[in-house]
């Protein structure tokens, strides 16, 4: 029975008792239009087709090189495991009924949203692609190309063709991310109901899942398009290009991954920190009630918040994540053996290809090696869920080591020099301690079993203010470690690759850059298993978001708190890994668009001086970017909250009975405020972000003209590009690790100290994590994001500023 039908009754039970409806967001099931088209074939056909597909797959990598062979193979294999990890997780109960409702709303405010910002994404994308068709149309060819056949036209359509491809595989990985995680939040919430560590081994397999895609589909999207060119284009036959040239090639499709992983990263951060700032000030502070309680109008628009921000978003995130390095390296790793007249550079090109084919196996055995123990119950004492993940990722972390070094041995040995191999295995070494060290820092600053912040939550016992100014230190504390650890890194890495043996024509050490591209991949090369526990955090929210609203006992909500405060430890640790990735990974796209200017400029590029007033302005101008975008994106969220908390505080007035239950709260109407709202918002930080490069670039390249400086544009895209890098990561770590800290400030209160839920000091603390909300989950994360759309655009982009 319904409970309108209650109330007009009169026959009002415990709430608990009473059945629950939420209402759809839609009116019927949405599917993307590509996965309808792959549904209305006939299963015949489809087999038939995707057994031609993969033919013509192995077809072109048998002709291209063995390792291409490889990398298919392993990832097909891969896509094979998160299918069958996929109908584990869904053969999993949905519990009670009322949990199945909760999670049907969910799912249709997440996925009805998706399909709007996706369709306005991928309008800009074709807009952004006649743009990049015109400007390759009238630019000047390299030397390189000339030699090689490919003229103005067939350099164009292979840029948008690649620009076009990388977008779409963007958004594949973010529906990817978002489908399973509107599916197993109420797997979770059940299986909670049974034990601890079955709700865990559910949300780490669902994350699993995801993460094997997303990398799977950012390695074979690449080698499937380096294969098809190389055949296409005849590479390494006479009178054609070489195959260290190749890799440039692939440019547009790290720009395409970061221009929808930006957009989608913006609009997702602003829809689910809107709702749940929205959600928190009226529901917590003014009304007194608890997080994700059913009576919250906002509550349902937060929980799909946390499926299109963390999930869809940061599937898209990390696939741009390990494109962009990818191709860097690629890059690179072409540079130099073209330099150093290696015989077959095609170890080093292919390198960054086979280490994050082994990412999906040694990965693959880090999620497996997560079981629920079969004396687990409810009623037993819960484990620590964060000490459990950590003992996965230590698995992944020693067959990375042993992984990683057999790969140098296998792809980077050259008579030239006989233990160049060792060096770069080294490297990559350091780039694996790098993420790990990277991961602890991160936990040690947001994890509220550490001092810093027990003592961010000590300092809300004296109010509001203290808080604020507690977290605010704390962020930018935590910068220090950080830096000091890139730092050593990149040097490590520099000297190392530099000491290799591997020189060029003068007889000068030519491997530093590519060492440094080397540790970039140490520190991905467990990318897949740091993505599965970044879908964990979103996955347990939910699923303790639906456990709250279906009134289960209290038992089951403090298994999915614990999981919550947990995943939300990995949601931190996992942006500061990628802002570490991102450092690493805007050094090499830096060098590699030095690399390019030169070539269009047929002229030596390799210093950026600052001395020269327009290119201090173009680094000023940088770093502004960075300030006025985290500015902008937090005030889309505040703007967006505004609206949901006006929303909200109406419904609670014109419909009192909401409170005793007697009266539904319009759920749909909060999803639509911050749907509308977020997509509108998301327009202007990321236009800024195209647009700023492109335009300062072409200014100064007029203003070169008139005053004979030919490069200065380029020069001052360079100091742009490499004070927008600095400026980006200590503000992305700022953001991002105060944000955390704040929530689990939060978390901590509510566990029961310092007076616990309902005190003065956890409405302090709930203060401080709404103002870190915007922070850790919208401007954060977009923002290392923005570091690496920014050394892609320029590379794309480099004959406008010449």
């Amino acid at each position: 029975m319904m409970i309108v039908d209650d109330v007009e009754n009169g026959s009002l039970g415990p709430y608990q008792d009473r059945p629950r409806t939420f209402p759809n967001m839609r009116s019927k099931p949405y599917t993307p239009l590509i996965f309808r088209i792959l549904m209305g074939i006939n299963v015949r056909i489809l087999v038939i087709l995707l057994l031609l597909g993969s033919g013509y797959v192995f077809y072109i990598g048998a002709s291209t090189s063995p390792i291409i062979v490889f990398v298919f193979s392993v990832c097909i294999i891969s896509f094979l495991l998160s299918i069958y990890l996929t109908k584990w997780v869904l053969s999993k109960d949905e519990g009670p009924p009322e949990m199945a409702q909760i999670s049907e709303a969910i799912r249709d405010g997440a996925e009805g949203f998706f399909r709007t910002q996706y369709g306005t994404i991928s309008k800009m994308a074709i807009l952004l692609a006649l743009v990049i068709l015109g400007i390759y149309l009238f630019r000047s060819t390299t030397p390189q190309q000339e030699s090689s056949g490919i003229g103005r036209v067939t350099s164009a359509y292979i840029t948008v063709a690649a620009f076009l491809l990388g977008a779409l595989c963007s958004g594949v990985a973010g529906y990817v991310g978002m489908w399973v995680s509107v599916r197993a939040n109420v797997r979770v919430s059940s299986a909670a109901r049974r034990s601890a560590r079955e709700a865990l081994q559910v949300a780490v397999r669902a994350g699993g899942f995801s993460a094997l895609v997303v990398v799977g589909m950012a390695v074979i999207g690449i080698a499937i398009l380096y294969a098809t060119f190389y055949v296409w284009l005849g590479v390494d036959s006479p009178g054609s290009m070489k195959v260290t040239d190749l890799p440039l090639l692939l440019v547009g499709y790290g720009f395409g991954a970061s221009f929808v992983a930006l957009f989608a990263q913006l609009g997702g951060g602003i829809y689910t920190k809107a709702a749940d700032v929205g959600a928190d000030l009226v529901g917590k502070v003014e009304q007194g009630i608890p997080e994700d309680d059913p009576r919250n109008p906002a509550v349902i628009a937060d929980l799909v918040g946390d499926n299109v921000g963390d999930c869809a978003a940061r599937g898209a995130d990390l696939f741009e994540s390990i494109a962009a390095e990818i191709i860097s390296a690629m890059i690179l790793g072409g540079t130099m053996a073209q330099r150093c007249k290696i015989e077959d550079p095609s170890g080093f090109i292919l390198f960054p290809l086979v280490v994050h084919s082994f990412d999906l196996v040694i990965s693959s055995i880090g999620i497996l090696s997560i079981r629920s123990t079969r004396d687990s119950s409810v009623k037993a004492p819960i484990e620590d869920p964060m000490a459990i993940l950590q003992k996965g990722y230590s698995v992944t972390i020693v067959l990375a080591v042993l992984t990683f070094g057999g790969s140098t041995r296998w792809l980077l040995y050259t008579e030239q020099a006989p233990s160049a191999w060792l060096n770069f295995a080294l490297c990559g070494l350091v780039g694996i301690i790098t993420a790990y060290v990277f991961v602890w820092i991160t936990k040690y600053y947001t994890d509220y079993k550490h001092e810093p912040v027990r003592t961010l939550a000590l300092s809300s016992s004296t109010g509001h203010g203290t808080n604020i100014i507690a977290g605010v230190s704390l962020g930018l504390e935590s910068t220090a470690l950080p830096v000091l650890v890139i730092s050593v890194s990149i040097i490590s890495a520099f000297w190392l690759g530099h000491t290799s043996g591997l020189v060029d024509e003068t007889g000068s050490p030519n491997g530093g850059l590519f060492g440094t591209a080397v540790a970039t991949m140490g520190m991905l090369s467990t990318a897949a298993y740091i993505l599965t526990m970044d879908m964990f955090g979103p996955i347990a929210d939910n699923a303790g978001g639906i456990v709250e609203m279906s009134q289960q006992p209290e038992s089951v909500r403090e298994i999915t708190d614990v999981l919550d405060a947990v995943g939300n430890t990995t949601k931190a640790t996992t942006k500061g890994f990628a802002i570490g990735s991102a450092a690493l990974a805007s050094f090499l796209l830096f060098s590699a668009y030095m690399d390019e200017v030169a070539s269009f400029a047929n002229e030596s590029f390799k210093q950026v001086d600052i001395a020269i007033p327009e290119v201090f302005v173009g680094g000023l101008l940088g770093s502004m970017l960075i300030f006025l975008f985290s500015a902008w994106a937090c005030s889309a969220v505040g703007r967006t909250a505004q609206e949901v908390v006006k929303e909200v505080r109406r419904q609670f007035i014109e419909r009192p009975g909401i409170m005793d239950y007697k009266e539904k709260p319009d759920y749909g109407r909060c999803v639509a405020i911050v749907a509308s709202a977020s997509l509108r918002e998301m327009i202007k930080p990321g236009a800024l972000a195209i647009i700023s490069p492109i335009v300062v670039g072409f200014l100064f390249r007029v203003l070169g003209h008139y005053t004979g400086h030919p490069l200065l544009g380029a020069k001052v895209v360079a100091a742009m590009l490499m004070f927008a890098t600095v400026s980006g990561i200590l503000m992305a770590l700022f953001l991002n690790t105060a944000g955390g800290a704040w929530d689990n400030a939060k978390k901590f209160i509510e566990t029961g100290a310092l007076g616990g839920k309902g005190s003065d000091s956890h409405k302090a603390a709930i203060t401080g994590d709404t103002v870190g909300d915007p922070f850790k989950d919208t401007a954060g994360p977009s923002l290392h994001v923005l570091i690496k759309m920014l050394a892609t655009i320029t590379l794309v982009m480099a004959p406008v500023f010449l």
